[in-house]
């Protein structure tokens, strides 16, 4: 089982998030971000596919993990041409002590940072993007939640062959700690149980955005999907069981 390409074939969409991503900041700086650092970058695949913008584009991803680091290399890196692999940095470093050159646009997607538990943690996380960001650089970072994730659930969606299950195990009313799987079957094979597993705390939006604010962020806005799967700037929650948003905080 190759549980990564399971991965980037049921979660992950990096043509049409490094596109939005671009969207979103020329939206708000009226200008094209040409610098890009992901953070939890995993396999690095939405670095490989933002360089793939233009020659003057540059990308690099910070992970702890060796294993998906070395499986982007192999897989999505090599198949870059020489010229977009010298624009990428995949490297093992922690997000919290990034280092490097600074970045137009930073993301943290796929609900990674929620693995800072502590207040003061995911502030110094916000504090250290906001010092990386070039002057009116963003930070981009999504975020779910609603009444169904306020107690174990699970559900199911087919990719083609492919069936990708998303189990909520538990949920603490008093730490807002859940913890998290991802099963997958392929069609005539078995299910294959917490392929990836997340002990997570459950940050609110209003929390992420007072933290963004105490660490420097000028603005910060809310952008919210839509049954199509678009994202819209919105000023007010819409009162649904789930719901999915894009924060965007500007230095």
């Amino acid at each position: 089982m190759d549980k990564y390409d399971l991965y980037s074939r049921s979660v992950q969409d990096p043509a049409g998030e490094v596109r939005d991503f671009r969207k979103f900041y020329r939206q708000l700086k009226g200008r094209t971000p040409k610098s890009f650092r992901e953070d939890f970058c995993g396999t690095f695949s939405v670095c490989c596919e933002w360089v793939k913008l233009g020659p003057d584009y540059t990308a690099r991803g910070l992970d702890l993990d060796k294993e998906p680091l070395n499986y982007g290399r192999k897989r999505y890196l090599s198949a870059l041409t020489p010229a977009q692999r010298r624009r990428v940095k995949p490297m093992l470093k922690n997000a919290l002590k990034p280092g490097g050159p600074a970045s137009d646009l930073i993301v943290a997607q796929n609900f990674s940072y929620f693995t800072f538990k502590k207040r003061k943690t995911l502030l110094a996380y916000f504090v250290s993007c906001r010092k990386s960001l070039r002057p009116g650089g963003v930070l981009i970072l999504d975020a779910f939640g609603g009444g169904d994730t306020l107690r174990p659930n699970s559900e199911s969606t087919r990719y083609g062959n492919l069936t990708f299950y998303w189990e909520q195990y538990s949920y603490d009313q008093i730490t807002h700690e859940a913890h998290f799987a991802i099963h997958f079957k392929t069609r005539g094979g078995r299910k294959i149980k917490n392929v990836f597993t997340y002990d997570w705390r459950l940050w609110t939006i209003a929390e992420i955005r007072d933290l963004l604010a105490e660490a420097g962020f000028r603005k910060s806005h809310v952008y919210w999907e839509d049954d199509d799967g678009k994202f819209k700037r919105v000023e007010k929650g819409v009162d649904e069981s789930a719901w999915v948003t894009m924060v965007l905080a500007e230095k």
